[in-house]
């Protein structure tokens, strides 16, 4: 047994030593370390050795195991590195690739810039659920179930978790948080509440089933309509600069009373002269407000008194206003941006003017 031993340990050792390649070291490491391997043979023939010899034979192997696993392990690793293709070595002294950074959304950029104006004129921020019940995104609201307007408010309805209670839906304005906000808080205060609104509406250039909206209530004692233009026109002047004029126009929404659209002069001709002669006499009218001079971009009004009904507060003893705007409304007017899909096709092309 012991020449065998000696036999093997030489002729090992000698053949993996000549290996060049992992393919030939492997055919090696399955010739003696195998299953059926010599060296695995010998470790099977040791129960023929004689009593008094086993003892020095089993150390004999296994210090033969262990060298014919290490010199092959030592070749492996040899040929592993010189058998490495050039493109795969890693030059440690090159600079590493730096990550790109990331820039604001122009949506979220834009809220963070009507919210900070707002801030700065005494309001606070709040945020609400996007999952509500009918209760707060028309009743409190007044809207009813057989209120007219309500036709006008397509709805995303939500499978309810118990089928004898309404369908919770998806909120399609942020006026609910108001009313949330009401209910567990008394006058005065001001807020502004920014957040993503869902409508099911056919997606085109001016229009997505999902966009976000900021809406501002503020209630107290002797709130006017005169404070609520003062304060849009002060938001305008400081979104779209100092010479931004302002107009409103009668309107109907059902949980202000009187409610008023409001438009800016136009941001590409001022609307001062939104018409021009060309060579031939003709007029060209501005393209982006349609030579009118103004475009539209909130609805605003007083707080209805049946809104200060739902929630606890005494119409008689307090007035509020109230307002809201689509922010990729304002983001395109602003931005000069004519698709309101490329908010959400999330291309860099896009993005990275921003």
């Amino acid at each position: 047994m012991k020449e065998k031993i000696r036999e093997i340990e030489r002729q090992a050792l000698a053949e993996a030593a000549s290996a060049d390649n992992r393919d030939a070291i492997e055919v090696l490491r399955v010739k003696y370390l195998g299953r059926k391997g010599a060296i695995t043979e010998l470790f099977k023939k040791m129960a023929e050795v004689p009593a008094a010899e086993k003892a020095e034979a089993g150390i004999l192997l296994n210090s033969l195991k262990n060298k014919v696993a290490s010199a092959l392990e030592e070749k492996s690793r040899s040929a592993s590195v010189s058998e490495e293709e050039p493109g795969e070595k890693i030059d440690i002294t090159l600079p590493g690739i730096a990550p790109r950074l990331g820039r604001v959304h122009p949506v979220i950029k834009t809220i963070y810039e009507i919210c900070d104006i707002f801030v700065s004129l005494g309001f606070r921020v709040v945020e609400g659920p996007e999952i509500e019940t009918e209760r707060y995104n028309f009743e409190t609201l007044n809207i009813p179930l057989e209120h007219p307007s309500r036709d006008a408010f397509d709805t995303f309805y939500l499978k309810p978790a118990n089928p004898q209670t309404r369908k919770p839906l998806l909120r399609s304005h942020t006026s609910p948080v108001q009313t949330r906000f009401m209910e567990k808080n008394k006058p005065p205060f001001s807020i502004v509440v920014p957040g993503k609104v869902f409508r099911p509406d056919a997606t085109d250039a001016s229009h997505s089933f999902q966009f976000h909206q900021v809406e501002g209530l503020a209630v107290g004692d002797n709130i006017r309509f005169s404070d609520l233009k003062g304060l849009l026109s002060t938001f305008a002047k400081q979104m779209f600069g100092p010479n931004t004029r302002m107009r409103f126009r009668p309107s109907f929404f059902p949980f202000t009373e009187p409610s008023a659209e409001v438009d800016i002069s136009c941001v590409i001709c001022g609307g001062d002269s939104n018409e021009q002669r060309t060579t031939n006499d003709e007029r060209q009218k501005c393209s982006v407000c349609g030579g009118k001079g103004w475009l539209e971009i909130l609805g605003a009004g007083m707080v209805n008194p049946k809104v200060f009904g739902h929630v606890g507060y005494d119409p008689e003893k307090v007035t509020g206003l109230a307002f809201g705007m689509g922010v990729e409304r304002i983001a395109m007017l602003k931005y000069g941006i004519n698709d309101i899909r490329f908010f959400f096709e999330n291309d860099e092309r896009f993005l990275r003017q921003f």
